[in-house]
Order: structure tokens, then sequence, then C-alpha cells
């Protein structure tokens, strides 16, 4: 920890407006940030006195003359201890695959989220992860429409039916509930069944964007409106004319531009900075926010006016911990997804895997059940992922987990599912079956054909059956 109580952060980047953004979210949250503008001058920084005091180190894929899994793995070699956190574009799920093998503790993805950062920062130091952060993946598989999103505990269906219906209109939407359950799967949900599904929907961080940006990223200017304008710049409604904005993390939006999004929802137009007249514009606003909404109005942080006008439909998301019975069929289904991303192959789950995760309270939601398997995926070389694959999870929930002894041919579960969700022919998995007994009880036949309660003859002749050599 450096002076002050503060902690220190290194950023490994060349770029200057990455530079600034990080070390002013960093240090909301206490940290002092130090740079390095390729991997090699963050490893020679190790052996510096800053090196020594380091409690994170964040790496954004795009340092120049640096291959960041090569770094992260050097790193991690002469820091085994110490948090490495991966910058990604959005997309690049083959980096953050390599990023991961070579030891980097978790990734996230640009832009730059700051209270995602925060957390994210938060974990890492205390030598834990929460699976709070982005994963790629959330970007990379299709939208889904409401028949495809997995859930069928009554709240959560309650609120998919109530969003359904508000599809079909025009009104704006106010879509709330915890970091990561799935709100802009449902507003992306939303605009898929509009009557705008052909049109753009057009994603807002509102708490990714510097206050004195809002305007000019929600509105647009024109070239020289003001200092640094060199362009005309065409703001995120215009993009979205004739379809949906969703404006993620309302709550975190400053109380002037507050204002302006007011102004914009009574009238349907837009003024540009700089502009000279307005431009009418046909936009379906979806709003979704981790916060009570309610709340922020009442202590004065957020506009009474605005929360009405946005709040013509609320959909409530309840949290996975309320719908755990959901778990295991919404692991196996992300699951699938993921394993098709590049980089990454078809594998099933165990059902002691999925008991441990229907297990845990998951205080990050979707997001975290999602990045834990992602995590999981990257790292197993079997073909099914185990309760073993998720020593984070059993650590966090105070569980033990036995390492099963993985023998060749024998292995360390039976799946039940395919990898797409669907249940496995029962001739497959009695194959599995009778192969892990062979392996548990080392080849002893009577034993396996006593244990498994049929006669040695039968096993024998299922054995021929099932194309299984007895030396399995």
């Amino acid at each position: 920890m450096t002076r002050n109580g503060q902690r220190l952060l290194m950023l490994i980047d060349d770029e200057p407006a990455q530079r600034r953004l990080v070390a002013a979210v960093a240090a909301r949250g206490g940290w002092r940030t130090v740079f390095a503008s390729d991997g090699e001058m963050g490893i020679a920084t190790l052996g510096t006195q800053d090196g020594m005091q380091l409690d994170a180190i964040l790496i954004d894929s795009w340092a120049p003359d640096a291959d960041a899994a090569a770094t992260i793995a050097e790193i991690r070699l002469r820091r085994p201890a110490l948090p490495i956190l991966m910058l990604t574009a959005n997309g690049s799920v083959a980096q953050a695959v390599a990023a991961m093998r070579a030891g980097a503790t978790d990734f996230l993805v640009k832009p730059l989220a700051p209270e995602r950062f925060l957390t994210a920062l938060e974990v890492a130091a205390g030598g834990t992860t929460s699976g709070e952060l982005r994963p790629l993946t959330e970007k990379l598989t299709a939208d889904l429409g409401f028949d495809e999103i997995v859930g069928s505990a009554p709240l959560f269906r309650a609120a998919l039916a109530i969003a359904a219906k508000a599809a079909r209109a025009r009104v704006p939407v106010l879509v709330e509930g915890e970091s990561g359950v799935g709100k802009e799967v449902v507003s992306e949900a939303i605009h898929a069944a509009s009557p705008r599904a052909k049109k753009p929907m057009v994603t807002v961080n509102c708490g990714a964007i510097p206050a004195n940006l809002v305007e000019s990223e929600l509105f647009g200017h024109e070239k020289g409106a003001f200092t640094g304008a060199f362009e005309r710049k065409i703001g995120r409604f215009q993009e979205a004319d004739g379809g949906t904005i969703f404006l993620d993390e309302i709550g975190e939006m400053p109380f002037d531009a507050q204002v302006k999004l007011l102004r914009v929802l009574q009238s349907g137009e837009i003024q540009p900075i700089g502009a000279r007249h307005t431009r009418e514009v046909d936009v379906r606003v979806i709003a979704a926010t981790n916060k009570r909404l309610a709340d922020e109005v009442e202590a004065g942080r957020f506009r009474e006016d605005l929360y009405y006008r946005l709040n013509v439909v609320q959909v409530t998301i309840p949290p996975l911990r309320d719908r755990t019975g959901d778990i295991p069929a919404l692991a196996r289904h992300l699951l699938a997804r993921i394993t098709r991303q590049p980089g990454l192959r078809e594998m099933g789950i165990t059902d002691d895997a999925l008991q441990l995760l229907a297990g845990y309270d998951w205080p990050g939601n979707v997001r975290q059940l999602q990045n834990a398997l992602f995590r999981a995926a990257v790292l197993c070389d079997d073909n099914a992922l185990t309760a073993v694959d998720f020593p984070q999870i059993a650590a966090l929930s105070g569980k033990r987990i036995a390492s099963p002894e993985r023998q060749e041919g024998a292995p360390g579960g039976v799946t039940l599912f395919k990898p797409d969700g669907n249940l496995r022919q029962l001739e497959e998995i009695e194959a599995d079956v009778i192969r892990l007994a062979i392996g548990h009880y080392r080849g002893r036949m009577t034993e396996v054909a006593r244990r498994l309660g049929i006669g040695r003859s039968t096993l024998y002749r299922k054995l021929g059956e099932l194309g299984i050599d007895n030396a399995a």
C-alpha cells in the first residue's frame, strides 16, 4: 500500500486519453496510478520502488510493442500473487482466453465502465474473483428473444411478461435490477420484439461518459462548437433514429444532462451543440439502472420529472439468489454459448458442478455466473466441467471439493446433459457409468457388477453392446 493509505495500480498503455480516464476513476476508489507505455517498461518497473509497492496491474490489450499474454506470463512468473487485469477490445475473445491462460486474474471490456472497474480492483486486491466484470461473451453471442431467455421462476417470468407486453408499444421502459441480472438482455429482447426490430438499437453506458461530454455524446455537436471539436459529430440519439436507444446506468447521468434528456423526451427534438436548428428524431427509450431510481429521486440525485417520463413501464428483474432453481438450466445454456466462441471447444457440466453452482448466492448475479463458467471453460482440459473447476466459488461458499482421480479413460463425473442443454441418450449415460465403475474399482469386474447391481454375464453383455473395452 502506498503513502497516505492509497493503493497502487500500474497501467500498461500508451494512450493518453485512456491513461487519464483510468487514473481519474481509480482515484475515486483510493488508488494512485503509475504508467508504463509498453510491456517491457512495465516488467522493468517491477524492480523499482513503485513496482515493489504495486497492488494491481491493468494491461491494455493494445499496448504497443508487446504481446499482452507474454507480458502477463512474465509478470506472473516474477510476481505470482499480484492481481493482473486485462483491458480488451469488445469482441476479442481470443485475446481474453490467451490472457487468462497466461495468468491474468480477470478481464474488462472497453469502453471502461467506472463502477465495474472499481469493483474489479476491489475484488482483485482482495484476492477473490466476484465475476462482477463484464464477460466478453455478453457481446459475442446473438441477441435472445423472450422465448429463448432461460428462467422459470414466477417473479422472473412475470417481469418478462411485462417486458414482452411493453415491447409492442412506443412508450419508454425503465428496467431495474441489481448489477448482472440481465437488464441489457431483457432490453434487447424488448427491441427485438418491437415494430422497430429492423432498426438500430444503440447502447449508451451513462456511467462511462465524462460529465462534460455527455451532451455531445447523446446529441452530437457541430465542427468548432467548442475547443477540440475538430469535426462534426453525430450523437447517439440521431444514430438511433427510427429505432431504440438503451441508456444503461441511467442513475449515473449528471444532473445537468438529465435536464437536456428530459427536454428531448418532451419535444422529440435534439439540438447538437453549436447547431442553429433542432432536429426531430423518432427514438424509443429504454433505460436501466442497478439503483432504485425512486430512492434517487427522494435523495435529490435524480430529477422527479425525468423519472416519471422514463418510468411509463417498469420492469424489475429479480436477483439470481431469488431464483436458484433456474441455475442448472441457465448454467448449461450459458456454457453452450460460451464454448462456441473462438479458442474454446464444446464441453458439458457434471451434476456435482451444477449442485455447487446452485448452492451459491451469486452477489454478481447472472454476469458472475457467466464469468465463472467462462473462466472454468478456458482453463479446463477435460470434456466436462466438474466442481473442481470452480475453486473460487467453492471457497466463497465455504465448501471443500475433493479432486477426483482422473485415470486414463475414466471421466471425473458423469454428464447428463449435452452442451446444448438437452439430455444425452440413456445408453451414452449408461456407458459412462460403466466406464466410471471400471476405473473406480480398478478393473475388478466382479466388484463392478456387484456395485452396479447386475450379474457378471449381464455386465459383459453390456460391454459388448455398448462397445466398451473392459480395460477402460
